[in-house]
This record gives C-alpha cells, structure tokens and sequence, in this order.
C-alpha cells in the first residue's frame, strides 16, 4: 500500500484514486495502519472532492470486503430495504414480515437513531428480551426459519463502515453523498443480498430535506449498487410530516403491530409501506409486476400471514412468544401521558417534522451523546397529520413523558412544529420518484 498520507493528498488535490489505493487504505484502517487522524483527513477530502463513479464503486467494494460476507442457500430470493431516516418511520417492521409472508427472506440490519430520526433498533429493543445483537449463527437460523430477522450491526460485518462512520459522526462529514453511499451499500453486500430497495426521503423530516438532494442520493446507490452486482431499485418518499401518527420507540412498536393486526393502518404510511414491499418482490422475481406484487402483500395483510411472520422472529430472537397478543403489556410505559391541545383554529398547513423528532430526543428518546440510555416509553402519539382542521382546544397529538416537566417542553416543541392557518395544503403524494 501507499502511504496513508500519499493517498490523502491525491484526493486533496482532486486527483482520482486507483482501486489498489482505495482498498489499501480501508484495509490499513481495519488494521489500525491508518491512524483516525488519517481517516478523518481521507473523509475530508472525499467531502470537499467527490468520488467519480469508479472510486465509489472501489470504496464500496473495500468496505464490503473488509469482514464477513454473508451467503445464503435459501429456497427464496434474500432482500432488503434500506430508509435514510425520518421521523415517525416504523415501516421496516411490518415490511419485513410481509415481504417474508410473500416468499423472500429479510436478513435487516439496521442502526440507532441517527440526529433527529429514529432508529429501528432502538424500537426493537423496547421488546423485553428480543436479541438486536445476536451472532452471525443466529441471524442466520432466524432469518431461515422465520424469514426475517431485524438486528443490528456485528462486527463481522463491514468493520471498516463502522470505524470511519464513527469518525464521520464527530468531523462534519455525515452528509458526503460519496460516504453515505459506501456506507450504506457496504453493510447490504456484506449481508449476502439478492435485491435491495432503497427509501430515500425529502422534506423537512429528511437528511436530505431537498428533493433534488434525495434523487442525486437514490441515484448515486442505485448506480453504485448495480455496478457492483447489487439488484437495486430506489424510492424518493415524503418526509414533510412523520410518516405515523406517532413518533419514539415503544410507540412506534405498538404502531407496526396495529399495522400487522389490521387495528389501524393509516393511508399514508401503508401506501409508502406497499410500495416499498411491491419493488422488492418485483426486483426478487416474486411479482411480475407491482401491481401483482401489491396483490400479493395485501393478501398477506388481511390472511394474519404477515402477522405470523412478525410474531415468529420477535419470539426467534428472544422476545415474548405472545407479543403480538399482549403488546401493551409488554411495551413500557411512562407516568405522563397527557394531550397537547392546539391554541388556534384553523387547519394545519404544514409541519416541521424534524423540530417533532428533536423533541422525541428532547423527552429521552434518542441520544445526543452514544453514551447516553434511551427511555424507550416516551414520545408523542395521535399526531394530527397536514390539511386536518383545528378547533382552540382540540389535540394534535399527546405526549409520553418521564415527568412534568419534560412533558411541558415536550407540548411547547410540539405546538411550535405545527403551522396552523387558512389554507389547506395541497395533497401530498407518498412516492415521488422511483429510479432503477
């Protein structure tokens, strides 16, 4: 390998890097040949320059491989689905277990909340007992036997995406749409995928709040993907309200299995839901098209298939066998739950979804340090959606707070984030654009 420092300048200075220099430099990372100041300059200098299409499809390539690549001897298609982050969005835990109902098999790995989104494993991990960090043999038997099986990050997989990610986190580089693609495409290669579909969101609850923003992200993984062997579709969807009507971790739990259930399903949050799940059985070969492919998880839905699913792998990975029963008496709970009351008339036209997700963080919903415990019970739940009309009086939403105090922080964030006028909003469209 170059030197460390013979590589970062070449990137400094605009020039393309070679795949031997990439791949050396991530495996010297792994390796601990690369010191964090070195990591930090190289993210750097991608940030300010760019990868051309080669060099993201080498960084890709080099953080795939530098751990465990996982391979599969299914009777189905292995597929997955990737959301860059919102508020509100709990979609991966009914979808894994339709998308398995319908013949495909889930192995999801997934991340805390990241800023102001929320993150899978921290809902999942509200379930007393469930396992978000098994080993590799027991991702693997649940994933065969259930279907799906929702975890976390192991070591073995893709050990550089998480080094340089942590270093990412705390050098101002998290945005590079270069890294975030390698970051996200090295973990699902590594996982031994079949197809992924990504959820790239836009609006004022996204990462990427601009829709042009989104599109050049879904295209930079959806080229990036199918160049390096990957069959990938992306979906840009919108994130200009939380996509539930309900924002934390044990709520949003308790959101997903009235989903499954069919107690509650939302129109906005099962159109992006089906979505996302027709595109992966079309690209599994599972549908041959996506109306048939919608056909399909509907039928899953409403047989209690999907449902069953679910069931099996929260109890395969160590939570409660009659979970889906008894969810409210298994999810935790906090002493002050009390409704938020709007102190206007009017209707709502629009919301600032990513001030709702800070005040989840706010109540002890998230960290803002990795130290930090989450209390998995707060957040907000019956948010009032855009275009709902108001009277002085009426909730927008209620509030599940550790104590008084928080709660009151909690009402003030929440009526600040909604915007309440004259005019109601025009309709919104769930999917925006698809690519790939």
């Amino acid at each position: 390998m170059r030197l460390p420092q013979e590589i970062i300048r070449d990137k400094r200075d605009g020039r393309a890097l070679s795949e031997a220099d990439i791949a050396g430099f991530i495996e010297g990372l792994v390796q601990d040949q690369v010191t964090e100041g070195q990591a930090a300059a190289f993210a750097m200098a991608v940030f300010f320059r760019g990868l051309c299409l080669d060099e993201r499809v080498a960084l890709t390539r080099a953080m795939t491989h530098s751990g465990t690549v996982l391979a599969w001897d299914l009777p189905g298609p292995v597929l997955d689905k990737h959301s860059t982050g919102g508020v509100g969005d709990t979609v991966s835990l009914p979808l894994a277990a339709m998308v398995a109902a319908c013949g495909g098999y889930v192995p999801m790995i997934s991340g805390r909340g990241l800023g102001h989104t929320g993150g899978t494993l921290d809902k999942l991990a509200s379930i007393p007992g469930y396992d978000v960090a098994p080993g590799l043999d027991r991702f693997r038997h649940v994933t065969t036997e259930a279907g799906c099986a929702i975890i976390g990050q192991t070591a073995d997989l893709a050990p550089a995406d998480r080094r340089l990610y942590a270093i990412r986190d705390v050098t101002g580089t998290v945005e590079s749409l270069d890294l975030i693609t390698a970051s996200i495409l090295s973990k699902k290669l590594a996982a031994g995928l079949q197809g992924l579909v990504m959820d790239v969101k836009t609006g004022s609850g996204a990462f990427m709040a601009g829709r042009a923003e989104a599109r050049a992200l879904a295209e930079s993984i959806v080229t990036v993907a199918n160049a390096a062997g990957l069959r990938t579709r992306a979906l840009v969807t919108d994130m200009d309200a939380p996509l539930a009507s309900c924002a934390g971790n044990a709520v949003e739990v308790a959101y997903a299995v009235d989903y499954l259930t069919g107690r509650a399903r939302e129109p906005h949050f099962h159109a992006v839901t089906l979505a996302l799940a027709a595109e992966m059985l079309v690209i599994g070969r599972l549908a041959a098209d996506v109306a048939q492919a919608e056909e399909r998880l509907t039928a899953a839905l409403e047989s209690g298939r999907a449902c069953e699913v679910f069931s099996r792998m929260v109890a395969a990975l160590g939570g409660p066998s009659d979970f889906v029963e008894a969810t409210d008496r298994y999810l935790p709970r906090v002493p002050v739950v009390r409704p938020v009351m709007a102190q206007a008339s009017g209707v709502v036209e629009s919301i600032e979804t990513r001030a709702i997700g800070l005040a989840v963080i706010g109540l002890g919903g998230g960290r803002t340090r990795p130290q930090d415990t989450i209390d998995p019970g707060v957040g907000f739940t019956g948010l009032v959606g855009r275009g709902a009309r108001l009277e002085t009086g009426d909730p927008i939403g209620v509030v599940h707070a550790a104590n008084n105090a928080a709660a009151e922080r909690a009402e003030t964030a929440l009526r600040d984030a909604f915007r309440i006028g004259v005019t109601a909003p025009a309709a919104c469209e769930p999917v925006k654009d698809r690519l790939g």
